[in-house]
C-alpha cells in the first residue's frame, strides 16, 4: 500500500515539528495530549507565541468550566475585537480570480481601510452591538472587508450561501432577525449571469432596516451602493468581550429549520488558525485557498485563519472546472501553498481527466480534503499528481467545531483516506452503542472527550436543541454523528454520517465502504449508497452511480458492479440490492453528496431542508432512475 511519508524538512521545519522541539515535547502524541488534556496551557501559548493577538484588556483566565463542559468560557475577562488584528501593510491579503480570468490582489492596508469604512458606516446608520448583519455575496474580494467591517463594528455576521433562493434567505433572515444586509446584485457561474438581487428582494423580512448592494451589473439597485460605503472612511471599532458573538452560521438539518451555530471572537477564528497552522503547515506570508462559498464554514474558516496567521487567502468566483484546467492554473498563478477541496470535486476532476500539468503544483505544500470521506482511488490520484511529495491532509469536523475533530500531521506517515490523529484540542475517540471505546476495526460513532475554543456557543436562541443534538447521548461526551473506525495502528477513518449508516442484518455498514469499491471501477465517476428497508435484513444498500464519459448504462454493467461489491465485501453483508444509473447526484455547493435527500426521494418522503442543494435537477434524475 502506498503511503505518504514525511521528508526531513517536515520532521524538522514544519510548524508542528518546531512547536514540539521548542517546547521540549517528546513527540506528536505528547503534543496532542497537551492540546486537549492541558487546554489552558496550550491555548495560552498558541495565542501568545503564534497569533500574538492585540488585546485591549488582558484575560485573567484561559478557561472557565463552571457551567459544565457543554458551556465553557474562554479567555475570561479579555477585551478584544478579532477583526481589529489587521496589520497596516502592503503585504497581499486577498488574491482573487474572476471566472473570466480577471484578477485582483488587495493588500492588508486596502482591506483594513475598507473594513474601517464599513464599520463606521454601520455605526452611523444605527448598528448597535450584537445586531446581526447578513451577507449574501459570491466569492468576490469585497466580501472580506464587509465581513471584517461588520465584526469590527460590533455586529454579528450571518453568511448566506450565494446560491440560496428566496425561501432559504427568508428563513435565515427571520431566524437571525438581521438588521442589515450586504449583497451583490449578480454573480457569475459557468459563463452565466445569475440574478441574486431578485432572490434577496423576495426573501427580505421586516427586521431588515438597511440593504447595501455591490452593483456589479452596472444597473442601479435602488439600495445603498457598496462602493459609496467604501468611500465614506472612518475608524470605528467596538471593544468586545472575548466571548461576544461574531457570527451565526447556519447548517441544514435533516428535518426542521436550519441550526444557527453561534461563534465568538475567541472561538472560531482561534481554532481555525490553529488547525491551519498545525495541520496544513501554513506560516506567515504563505497562501491558503479552499474551494468553497462564504455561506459554508470553510469560507470564514479560510478568512480568519489566513489573516490571523498573517498570510494570504486565494479564492475564485465560479466553477473550478470552467475551463477544465482552471483549478491548477489558479494554484500556479497565485502560488497557493495549501489547497482544500471536497472529495466529490476530486472524484469529478479525476473522472474528466483534469490533472495538473508539470510545474503547476510547485508551490503547493498540502492538499486538504474535507466535506466527506475520500475514496482510495481519488486519494491516490492526488498523491500521484503530487508525485508523492504533497501530503493529503484529510480533515473532518464541522460548523459546530470551527474546524476539525480529526486531521493529519506532516510529521507522521499518512495512509490513503486516513486521519493520522485527532485535531488540535479535540480528544477524539470512537464509541460503540454502549458508550465504550470501540476496539480496533470496529465501527462506532465519532465522539470528543475534551473542550476547545471553537465549540459553538449553542444554537441561536435554541440552547436545548444544541444539548439534544450533541450532549444527550452519553454524559459529558460530544457525540458528533459521524460513523468512524480506528485501525490497529491508531489511524482514524470516517465512514459517513452515522445517520447514513446502513444496517444489514444488524451489522453496520458505512456508505463509503461500498462507494469506495464502486468508484474504483474504470467506468464509474462517482456513486452514492443509501440504506432502504428490507423485510428480512432490516436494510439493504441501494446505490446510484454516475458513469464517466464514454460509458453507457447497461444491465451487464449493473450486474458487474453488484458482483464487484459482493466480492469485495462479502455476498451476505456487502451485496448491493440494486444499482441505478444517473447523470448527477444531489450536492451542496461545497460538492458534498446529500444522501439523505436521495433516500427521502427513494422512499417517497419529504426530503426536508433543500436550501443547501446546488443542483435541484438532480432530484428529478433520481426520480427518473426509479
Amino acid at each position: 500500500m502506498e503511503l505518504w511519508r514525511p521528508e526531513k524538512h517536515h520532521l524538522e521545519e514544519s510548524n508542528v515539528a518546531k512547536y514540539i522541539t521548542s517546547h521540549g515535547i517528546k513527540g506528536l502524541d505528547d503534543f496532542l495530549s497537551l492540546t486537549f488534556d492541558k487546554p489552558e496551557e496550550f491555548w495560552r501559548s498558541f495565542e501568545k507565541e503564534v497569533l500574538k493577538l492585540g488585546w485591549y484588556e488582558e484575560y485573567i483566565k484561559v478557561l472557565d468550566l463552571s457551567k459544565g463542559v457543554q458551556w465553557p468560557r474562554w479567555f475570561v475577562g479579555g477585551k478584544i475585537n478579532i477583526a481589529d488584528q489587521l496589520e497596516d501593510s502592503s503585504r497581499p491579503l486577498v488574491k482573487w480570480e474572476g471566472e473570466d480570468g480577471s484578477t485582483a490582489v488587495w493588500s492588508y492596508s486596502e482591506v483594513l481601510y475598507k473594513a474601517k469604512a464599513v464599520a463606521s458606516w454601520l455605526k452611523r446608520n444605527g448598528l448597535e452591538k450584537g445586531d446581526r448583519v447578513a451577507i449574501f455575496m459570491p466569492m468576490v474580494p469585497e466580501i472580506i472587508p464587509v465581513m471584517l467591517g461588520a465584526i469590527r463594528a460590533g455586529g454579528v455576521i450571518v453568511p448566506l450561501f450565494s446560491g440560496f433562493g428566496k425561501e432559504a434567505i427568508r428563513v435565515r433572515l427571520e431566524d437571525s432577525e438581521a438588521k442589515f444586509v450586504f449583497a451583490s446584485d449578480i454573480s457569475y457561474r459557468r459563463g452565466k449571469e445569475i440574478d441574486m438581487l431578485s432572490e434577496l428582494r423576495a426573501g427580505l423580512t421586516p427586521s431588515v432596516k438597511r440593504v447595501v448592494v455591490q452593483e456589479r451589473s452596472g444597473r442601479s439597485s435602488g439600495y445603498t451602493p457598496l462602493s459609496e460605503v467604501f468611500k465614506t472612511g472612518g475608524d470605528h471599532v467596538e471593544r468586545a468581550d472575548a466571548e461576544d458573538p461574531i457570527m451565526i452560521i447556519y447548517t441544514s438539518g435533516t428535518t426542521g429549520k436550519p441550526k444557527g451555530t453561534v461563534h465568538t471572537h475567541d472561538g472560531f477564528p482561534v481554532k481555525a488558525a490553529a488547525d491551519v497552522y498545525f495541520h496544513f503547515d501554513v506560516s506567515e506570508g504563505e497562501t491558503l485557498s479552499w474551494v468553497t462559498d462564504m455561506g459554508w464554514m470553510m469560507g470564514p474558516w479560510m478568512v480568519f485563519a489566513a489573516y490571523l496567521l498573517r498570510g494570504s487567502m486565494a479564492f475564485f468566483e465560479g466553477a473550478p472546472d470552467y475551463p477544465k484546467d482552471r483549478l491548477w492554473r489558479f494554484v500556479e498563478r497565485f502560488k497557493v501553498n495549501a489547497l482544500g477541496l471536497a472529495a466529490t470535486l476530486t472524484r469529478y476532476l479525476r473522472s474528466i481527466g483534469a490533472a495538473a500539468e508539470p510545474g503547476q503544483l510547485d508551490s503547493l505544500k498540502a492538499f486538504g480534503n474535507t466535506g466527506e470521506p475520500i475514496d482510495v482511488e481519488s486519494w491516490l490520484w492526488l498523491y500521484r499528481m503530487g508525485r508523492g511529495r504533497i501530503p493529503i491532509i484529510n480533515y473532518s469536523g464541522g460548523t459546530e467545531i470551527s474546524g476539525g475533530i480529526l486531521g493529519c500531521y506532516v510529521v507522521r506517515p499518512i495512509k490513503p483516506s486516513s486521519f493520522n490523529g485527532p485535531s488540535i484540542g479535540t480528544k477524539a475517540a470512537v464509541f460503540t452503542e454502549d458508550g465504550r471505546p470501540a476496539p480496533p476495526g470496529v465501527e462506532g460513532e465519532l465522539v470528543v472527550l475534551s473542550v476547545w475554543p471553537g465549540m459553538t456557543r449553542g444554537f441561536w436562541r435554541d440552547p436545548q436543541r444544541y444539548l439534544e443534538t450533541y450532549w444527550n447521548k452519553w454524559p459529558g461526551v460530544w457525540a458528533h454523528g459521524d460513523a468512524a473506525v480506528v485501525d490497529e495502528e491508531g489511524f482514524f477513518y470516517i465512514l459517513g454520517r452515522a445517520d447514513d449508516t446502513i444496517k444489514v442484518a444488524g451489522k453496520r455498514l458505512g456508505p463509503a465502504e461500498i462507494e469506495t469499491v464502486l468508484n474504483a471501477h474504470p467506468a464509474v465517476a462517482e456513486s452514492a449508497c443509501i440504506g432502504v428497508p428490507h423485510e428480512i435484513k432490516g436494510e439493504v444498500p441501494v446505490c446510484f452511480v454516475v458513469l464517466k464519459p464514454g460509458y453507457e448504462p447497461s444491465e451487464a454493467l449493473r450486474r458487474e458492479l453488484i458482483k464487484l461489491t459482493e466480492e469485495a465485501l462479502g455476498k451476505a453483508f456487502g451485496a448491493v440490492e440494486d444499482i441505478r444509473f444517473v447523470k448527477m447526484l444531489p450536492k451542496t455547493r461545497n460538492a458534498k453528496i446529500m444522501r439523505r435527500v436521495i433516500r427521502a426521494v427513494y422512499l417517497g418522503r419529504n426530503p426536508g431542508d433543500l436550501s443547501a442543494l446546488e443542483n435541484p435537477e438532480a432530484i428529478e434524475e433520481i426520480k427518473r432512475a426509479l
